[in-house]
C-alpha cells in the first residue's frame, strides 16, 4: 500500500470514513480496500469480494463511497478505482 499523504488527506481520516461504509459492503458479501492516497489528494480503493464485478458496485462508488468522502475528508480529490 502506497500512503502518499497530502498535506489535507489523511489515511486515518479515508480509513474512518471507509468503516462507515463497510457493514454495508460486507452484509451484500464485499468490502473495500484502501490502496493509495495520492499528493494531490486523489484517493484510490479497490473493491473486494462479491463487489468484484457487481453491476452495482459503480453506483455504490458514486453514490456512497464518493458521497462519504467528501462530506468527511477534507482535501479530498478524485475517487479511482484499481
Amino acid at each position: 500500500m502506497l500512503f502518499d499523504d497530502s498535506p489535507e488527506v489523511s489515511a486515518a481520516q479515508v480509513e474512518a470514513a471507509l468503516d462507515r461504509i463497510r457493514p454495508a459492503l460486507i452484509s451484500d458479501g464485499g468490502n473495500i480496500e484502501l490502496v493509495a492516497i495520492e499528493s494531490n489528494g486523489d484517493i484510490r480503493v479497490r473493491m473486494k469480494g462479491a463487489c468484484v464485478g457487481c453491476p452495482s458496485s459503480t453506483v455504490t462508488l458514486k453514490h456512497l463511497v464518493e458521497r462519504i468522502l467528501r462530506e468527511e475528508v477534507a482535501g479530498f480529490g478524485e475517487l479511482i478505482t484499481e
